[in-house]
């Protein structure tokens, strides 16, 4: 089984939650699989309906109003042969985009309390949107992600020891060992292939053949295709140009999508609906432009300018094709990493909880990316090549003290160093970067008797 850190949390929910629980995320990431991993590891009784494989468990439980509790769980035991026994059984429904509405239906279930429901499925970004009644208080929700590279690490037997010791590094700023340098950027190099998808790993890990790791790459970007098939043919088409253009923006000198590459006389309000459900099936990262990197970032964003970035990094090098991945294999000086290195980092930044953004001014540059990191904003570069030192917008933007940047990340193939407020970290020490929500201070309550 694969180490998922998402897992922690499936835990947590079954001992200690009496709440439904919801697990988001695109196609093929595993959501199933490791809630049903999970179920069995902690001996729990649980009963899956998979509403695509069993249709007729839409149509039996389709006709049920909301709050008739008894019909509805009368008609599920007459679907299964496994015994519901009330106070131990789980109820899972796995594909719920098949019949959405049963969303709606969560509050009475759990007011009911014979069972603890979890339910999972695809594309539940956009399909859930616009729903009539949303279970406010009665469900948790846990978002996936493709395996982040230390779970892709994991995969391959790291010991915890060395990840620990990696991570004391990361905290001091202090260097890492050169022997476990060079294999960690091996690794990096080798994820940049294979990705976090966890049909790609485990076929990696298996059969070490990146030709097959390739073609799966190949039949899950199909998969994704499929789903715009389900629209009218000119939500499709854009949604298919939109996707397809992703590999050759990123690509570009500034990264930033250009929508008249789609059309040249294209207005962003009319493939604004398409941008967002590939952001919504979780299948596209945006990283929006701020105007200043001061806090809030929000409040600096446009939607309409934005980085779109592919939600696995092994997708994307695998449609660059397998000359790329060659050249990244034999280490290749003239291949530009740019748009790959940026695309892993804007992949563990999303998974790891941080809403990103870039930072592009005439006057001072453009910075890849800025976080709201601890208490301040954080931004961070991304260097592949050897001139890692020179970043010139990095330094007009800590010379601005109306700013007021505290420090600053910069992520290479070298290893730790440290000029001033300038910390140079190794590529795959973006592992480490968490968000982190930090606590308000207690504070004595206003008291307005006097007044």
């Amino acid at each position: 089984m694969l180490w998922r850190k998402r897992q922690k949390d499936i835990i947590d929910w079954i001992y200690n939650e009496k709440k439904a629980l919801l697990v988001t995320g695109a196609r093929q990431i595993g959501k199933t699989y490791l809630i049903k991993k999970t179920l069995e590891q902690e001996n729990c009784d649980f009963v899956e309906f998979n509403l695509i494989k069993q249709p007729e468990i839409v149509k039996l439980l389709e006709s049920v109003s909301n709050d008739d509790c008894k019909t509805f769980l009368e008609r599920l035991t007459i679907a299964t042969t496994h015994d519901l026994k009330k106070g131990k059984t789980i109820i899972f429904f796995d594909e719920i985009q098949e019949y959405k509405e049963i969303v709606t239906k969560i509050k009475f279930l759990v007011e009911e309390g014979s069972f603890k429901y979890v339910f999972s499925g695809s594309l539940l970004g956009v399909e859930l949107t616009g729903l009539k009644s949303a279970p406010v208080g009665y469900l948790n929700t846990i978002e996936m992600f493709p395996l982040d590279f230390e779970e892709y690490i994991v995969a391959l037997n790291i010991k915890r020891e060395t990840i620990n010791k990696l991570k004391k590094s990361f905290d001091e700023k202090t260097k890492v060992d050169e022997f476990v340098h060079s294999r960690m950027i091996e690794a990096f190099k080798s994820y940049l292939l294979v990705g976090g998808m966890p049909e790609a790993v485990v076929s990696y890990v298996n059969e070490s053949d990146y030709n097959k790791v390739y073609n799966i790459h190949l039949s899950i970007i199909e998969q994704y295709k499929l789903d715009f098939t389900k629209y009218e043919k000119e939500k499709r088409l854009k949604l298919k140009k939109i996707y397809d253009l992703i590999p050759a923006e990123l690509a570009d000198k500034n990264k930033r999508y250009i929508f008249k590459n789609i059309d040249p006389n294209i207005k962003y309000d009319r493939y604004e609906n398409s941008f967002n459900w590939l952001i919504d099936a979780g299948v596209a990262l945006p990283v929006y432009n701020v105007t200043e990197p001061r806090l809030p970032l929000l409040i600096n964003s446009k939607s309409n300018l934005f980085k779109l970035f592919l939600s696995d990094i092994g997708m994307l090098t695998s449609l660059y094709g397998k000359t790329t991945q060659m050249a990244i294999m034999n280490d290749d000086i003239s291949l530009n990493c740019g748009a790959i290195y940026e695309n892993v980092v804007a992949q563990e930044l999303n998974s790891h909880g941080f809403k990103t953004y870039y930072f592009n001014s005439h006057k001072q540059g453009e910075l890849d990316f800025v976080v709201e990191y601890k208490d301040f904003v954080c931004p961070i570069e991304v260097k592949s090549g050897k001139d890692y030192t020179k970043h010139s917008a990095l330094n007009n933007v800590l010379n601005n003290k109306d700013y007021g940047i505290k420090n600053t990340f910069v992520f290479t193939n070298f290893n730790v160093e440290v000029n001033r407020n300038v910390i140079y970290y190794p590529i795959y020490f973006i592992m480490f970067l968490e968000e982190q929500s930090f606590q308000l201070p207690k504070i004595n309550k206003i008291d307005l008797s006097d007044l």
